[in-house]
Parts: structure tokens; C-alpha cells; sequence
């Protein structure tokens, strides 16, 4: 009879997998199996939380951040670029619980670490993902859609609207005409 030991000398012992952003690289890996009565076998695969540090358990005492388990599990993480993951948690982690943050493109970008050129890319293509809504100076994050895609309706769509309503795009299109005539 095969011990849990040697089921899993055996896994382990498996070449990997294709890499698939979607379906974790272990059988376990980031599955938490639901007990069945009468499945014997889940019994042996179940893993049991265990606190790691219990002098430091999180508490909840003002604002809370919150992403829904769908934003990993259906594939929204997968299909946003490093860029568009960051900008995207930022918002998230400052705006209310309405999705509503006002930070300015200049600010984002310095605690982002990331320039003019790469926070317009990836604010515009979470903009057409349906994943925030942008006005020209606020932000708000948008309950996820049915599955993850690549246009939706957001209130800056267009290259023209940029132009002429956002601070950033319009920032970036004067020092452009001022590097050219240098």
C-alpha cells in the first residue's frame, strides 16, 4: 500500500508541466479542495491551514483593500501586463469602497516607479479591459466583467478624448513637441 510519502516522492518526481498562466504548476498548488463524505481520497490530499505566525494574525481596523478571488482564478491576473497588475493594485489598494481614487498621473507614477509613457499605456489598456472607468482626473475601479476582455466602454475611449481631457496624455504630448523642436 502507497503512503502519502511516496504519492508525493512520485509527484515531485514528475517533469513539470507545460507552463499554462491559468492552471497552477503543482496538482495542490492553490486548489483547496472541498471534503467529501464519502471521497476517501480527498481525505489525503486536504490541506490544513495552520497559522504561521500567530503573534501576528491581520486585523482589519480602518480601509480595506479587496479583490475577488475571480480576478486570479478566471484569468483576469494572467491577462494584464506587469505595467497594467501594478497600476491596477494601486488603485485598488487606494481607492473607497465605491472604487473612487483622485491620485494624479504625476504622483502615480513616482510611487510606481514607472514613467509618463508606461502609466498612459496601462491605464488605457485597462480602460478598454472594462476593468476602471477614468474621467480626466478620477479614477474608479469597476466591478470585474462576466470574463476578461479586451474593449469595453469607459469614459475616456477614445485617443481624442486623451487629447483633450487628460492631464497626463496632454502632458505628455507637450514635452513631446518640446524634445522635437530641441
Amino acid at each position: 500500500m502507497k503512503t502519502q510519502r511516496d504519492e508525493l516522492k512520485r509527484q515531485l518526481s514528475q517533469p513539470a508541466p507545460a507552463a499554462d498562466p491559468n492552471r497552477p504548476a503543482h496538482p495542490n498548488c492553490g486548489i483547496q479542495p472541498t471534503m467529501h463524505r464519502r471521497n476517501s481520497k480527498a481525505k489525503a490530499q486536504r490541506i490544513e491551514k495552520k497559522l504561521l505566525s500567530a503573534d501576528r494574525i491581520r486585523k482589519i481596523t480602518s480601509s480595506f483593500a479587496f479583490i475577488e478571488h475571480r480576478f486570479l482564478r478566471q484569468g483576469f491576473w494572467s491577462s494584464l501586463s506587469h505595467h497594467e497588475l501594478l497600476l491596477y493594485l494601486f488603485l485598488v489598494i487606494v481607492s473607497d469602497r465605491n472604487g473612487l481614487s483622485y491620485y494624479c498621473y504625476d504622483k502615480i507614477c513616482s510611487l510606481l516607479q514607472i514613467t509618463v509613457d508606461e502609466y498612459i499605456l496601462a491605464r488605457n489598456l485597462l480602460i478598454e479591459k472594462d476593468l476602471i472607468a477614468f474621467d480626466g482626473s478620477l479614477f474608479q475601479v469597476l466591478s470585474l466583467p462576466q470574463k476578461p476582455r479586451s474593449s469595453s466602454a469607459g469614459a475616456l475611449k477614445t485617443a481624442k478624448d486623451m487629447q483633450t481631457h487628460d492631464p497626463a496624455t496632454i502632458h505628455q504630448l507637450i514635452a513631446h513637441c518640446f524634445e522635437e523642436k530641441t
